[in-house]
């Protein structure tokens, strides 16, 4: 295939297992990115995944604990101070104080406004409309406490052995 061709075919499958907002979104970028470019999407939420597809997803955070990697800037400021990297400037101790998950999570939805990225419950309507197939391990649902009723609409529930049974054979993601 080559870059002018402008049908692009193809499968994608993503195993999304993370309970956070941070990692929320690449999952859903993947995914309808993919979808927009004519890919046949499926989405396999499992444990602590399952948090991304439920109905309300206001309590969803980000926490740079523990996450030396995650790059904290903040998004008010004079210029010097945006710049900085606040979460390896700051000891790691300093996230643990209270109200600074919320604060993280809190400059990391500013972040993604002001670079133009829509809410993560746009970017999951998006996937929907797109076509994304979003199913949630039944198993996880279960041991979880979950209710089906608790979860977006539009999503399925299988179990894994259903699930890598009609998954594409290539071109799988573990996020």
């Amino acid at each position: 295939m080559s870059i002018e061709d402008p049908k692009v075919e193809g499968q994608l499958s993503i195993i999304h297992s993370k309970g956070t907002l941070d990692w929320a979104y690449p999952t859903f970028i993947l995914a309808s990115t993919a979808a927009a470019m004519d890919k046949k999407v499926d989405i396999f939420f499992t444990f602590y995944g399952l948090q991304c597809v439920l109905k309300q997803t206001a309590h969803l955070r980000v926490s740079p604990l523990g996450n030396p990697a995650m790059k904290m800037h903040s998004p008010v400021g004079p210029m010097w101070f945006k710049k900085l990297d606040l979460n390896r400037r700051l000891p790691q101790i300093f996230w643990q104080l209270p109200g600074m998950e919320r604060l993280a999570t809190w400059g990391f939805k500013q972040t993604m406004l002001q670079n133009g990225q829509v809410p993560l419950d746009e970017l999951r309507e998006l996937c929907v409309e797109l076509g994304v197939q979003m199913t949630a391990c039944q198993m996880s649902v279960e041991a979880m406490g979950f209710r089906d009723d608790e979860f977006m609409d539009g999503i399925g529930f299988a179990g894994a052995a259903t699930y890598f049974a009609v998954s594409p054979q290539h071109q799988a993601l573990f996020v």
